[in-house]
């Protein structure tokens, strides 16, 4: 008979104080992310400021807690958090395998931390081996957890209990459970809700436990234990569907040894990074950063649904409540995943791509459209359309087949697929509900590119199909589509024009259907800004996009458009950082961190993305500047962490307070696997000298015409 193993709560010692202070999540600044490469595990973590933060399971869409931190204290007047140390030591155990070594060290010396952090292979558990050595042996060593089971932390219940003996302290909600535990057993253990009856608000003002309690219902609650012997031990993390899975998880990640699990889980990263680099052997100018960024988009890409790689293992400004109400970016946006396909074609990686290529057009919608995101089983979670995540996935196959990774007539069965999207693309085309950066509807040019070049590729695969009249049809819009480019974009005359001394320049974005010379003084509503600057005249607002003009193939690198057009980029949105020069996105941008460093809240202002260095050193490999270029691919190096790109970099003077260096991630998303795919992609267009990702089909149309 099976042996069924009963719930192990005891509420008869409940923590009071429920349902505790609301409980956000952590910066999106990860500087580590790992997960097994091997597929028995589902668990992914995070690191942010030393720590264990983010983990998620049992899919990469889920977040699981929000941190796991280790505090110092000795009873009397001494108390330490970790996050507050300096990190004497924090770097992956080699290039490219994602598990974690850390020395921290406080100003006073009261102690050094050792931690090493890897996830288990084989089950779903997550381990820190710690060494800790006081300078006073009255210091003690605590461990807290916050849970945040199914991607929230207001509906958490904690408790300490046993299994089989053996104690340990659980999280359950949602259908999910973790449970903590040590190698060396626990000499105190308590849960409780946070701001009210939590350990680490005990420890922080009485340096020392006084109130320990066994169960904390509903709320938002934290786990808090101290280890027996502190001297060097293992504390494990696993998590499961039952407390029990998560128990058995656990306890026997704990027997089989930290030294072995990390032996098999560096051996197969090793295994396949070895596997990736024959395929990039040669393809690649020399790259600093070159295995971190391919980990980092194996390690965002789902177990369950493979193909399905997330927008980033993190939640922007999650310590301000996040984004998108707290989901921040770990959903599929289909511009990223196209983009994290391209750098897998560029490094030869062909079955990535396919893998790829198969998610997307088996998560298309009926009517031919992606949604702007989705989670990883293809239900959407935001609702606009952006026509460019429609046309990309026609220019993925199309490179597919054009470098040889579809062959003969296997792209055929994607056939239903592209001309679905086609369709849309004529019918809805290129007016788009929203742009790439979300903000705004109407035309603009990165989206009116990539839905011309779309067309133009669809075409060809419609010829090759014998469907003429479709063919014909989709050449004929793209062709009308193009020659109004400039009707739609492009402004003369303006304050900015005169004052840059150009003739005119595209502008980000025209919601009116209407010529953009017509409109250029109506106000354009500016998101994240505050009332009396939220709003400008949409002729006077410039945008790194017209950019892509040139690297979707149709214009010219030296169009004298597209000349004054970067004049005006580069007084408006260049910063030159330490690292090199880097871009805002738009004019007037607010979406980052205030002048104060604050997270960004309702209101905030934009800070420079490394992507668009990456986008302009791809135009300058157009424009015949190699030499530009590489320079440019080097600052996308330098605004790295350990081969980590965040979404944005600070762009001020430093406030270490805060956390922020000019030229070093913001509280923004870390990595970004869009600027990771750039980043490789720019390696590999540097050693071909010409646009790894340019759409021929359109650059012979357009460009050679």
């Amino acid at each position: 008979m099976q042996d069924v193993i009963s719930d192990n709560r005891d509420t008869r010692n409940p923590a009071p104080g429920g349902p505790g202070i609301f409980s956000p999540w952590t910066s999106g600044a990860k500087t580590g992310i790992g997960r097994s490469i091997n597929a028995m595990s589902a668990v992914s973590f995070t690191i942010g400021k030393g720590v264990l933060n983010e983990v998620y399971f049992p899919q990469e869409d889920m977040a699981c807690i929000r941190e796991c931190i280790f505090l110092v204290a000795d009873g009397g007047r001494y108390f330490s958090d970790e996050r507050t140390a300096n990190r004497e030591k924090e770097e992956m155990a080699e290039a490219g395998i994602p598990a974690y070594i850390f020395r921290s060290c406080p100003t006073d010396k009261g102690y050094v931390l050792d931690k090493e952090i890897v996830s288990d292979s084989n089950r779903n558990t997550v381990l820190q081996r710690v060494r800790f050595k006081p300078s006073s042996k009255e210091s003690k060593l605590y461990v807290t957890l916050t849970p945040h089971l199914d991607n929230q932390g207001a509906d958490n219940e904690a408790w300490v209990g046993d299994f089989k003996g053996m104690e340990m302290l659980f999280a359950h909600s949602g259908g999910l459970a973790l449970a903590m535990a040590s190698s060396s057993g626990w000499a105190e253990t308590t849960v409780g809700f946070i701001g009210a009856s939590d350990g680490l608000t005990d420890l922080r003002e009485n340096k020392r436990l006084t109130r320990l309690f066994d169960y904390a219902g509903r709320g938002n609650v934290q786990l808090c234990a101290r280890p027996c012997h502190s001297g060097e031990l293992v504390i494990a993390i696993g998590f499961g569907f039952s407390p029990e899975e998560a128990a058995f998880n656990a306890r026997a990640s704990l027997l089989e040894g930290f030294g072995k699990i990390w032996k098999t889980y560096a051996d197969e990263w090793r295994q396949w990074l070895r596997e990736k680099k024959k395929g990039w052997r040669r393809r690649t100018v020399k790259s600093e950063w070159l295995p971190e960024s391919v980990a980092a988009l194996r390690i965002a890409e789902s177990r369950k649904y493979p193909g399905g790689i997330i927008a980033s293992l993190s939640i922007p400004w999650g310590e301000a409540r996040g984004v998108n109400d707290g989901l921040g970016y770990h959903f599929v946006w289909p511009r990223d995943l196209v983009e994290s396909a391209w750098a897998f074609l560029a490094l030869n990686a062909t079955e990535d791509v396919m893998r790829i290529v198969n998610y997307l057009f088996t998560t298309q919608d009926a009517d031919g459209k992606w949604p702007q995101n989705m989670w990883l089983d293809g239900r959407a979670c935001l609702q606009k359309i952006q026509m460019d995540q429609v046309a990309l996935p026609i220019l993925l196959i199309y490179s597919c087949i054009h470098r040889g990774v579809i062959s003969g007539n296997q792209w055929r069965k994607f056939l239903p697929g592209i001309r679905r999207a086609a369709l849309y693309l004529l019918k809805y085309g290129p007016f788009s509900q929203e742009d790439r950066w979300e903000q705004q509807s109407g035309f603009s040019s990165f989206t009116i590119a990539a839905v011309i070049a779309g067309l133009v590729a669809a075409a060809r695969l419609f010829e090759q199909a014998g469907d003429t009249s479709l063919a014909t049809e989709c050449l004929r819009m793209a062709d009308e589509w193009n020659q109004r480019i400039e009707e739609w974009t492009f402004v003369r005359g303006t304050d900015t024009a005169r004052r840059c001394r150009v003739s005119g320049y595209y502008i980000r974005v025209n919601p009116f259907d209407a010529p953009a010379e017509e409109v250029k003084q109506r106000p354009l509503h500016i998101h994240h800004r505050p009332p009396g600057s939220d709003e400008m005249p949409l002729g006077e607002i410039v945008s790194v996009d017209a950019l892509a003009l040139v690297r979707f193939g149709l214009r010219r690198a030296d169009d004298p458009r597209i000349l004054d057009t970067i004049r005006v980029i580069d007084d408006q949105l260049k910063n030159v950082l330490p690292g090199g020069p880097c871009w805002h996105r738009f004019s007037c941008d607010g979406y980052g961190e205030n002048d104060a460093g604050e997270p960004l809240g309702r209101y905030g202002k934009g800070r420079c993305w490394p992507l668009l260095t990456g986008e302009r050193a791809h135009y300058e490999i157009a424009a015949g500047r190699w030499r530009k270029a590489k320079k440019l691919f080097r600052a996308m190096e330098a605004f790295s962490h350990n081969g980590f790109l965040a979404e944005q970099v600070w762009d001020a003077p430093d406030i270490p307070q805060r956390g922020l260096y000019c030229g070093k991630f913001t509280g923004s998303a870390m990595p970004l696997t869009w600027a990771q795919a750039e980043y490789i992609k720019l390696a590999v267009s540097l050693r071909e000298n010409r646009i790894f990702d340019l759409p021929s089909a359109a650059a012979r149309r357009y460009l050679k015409s």
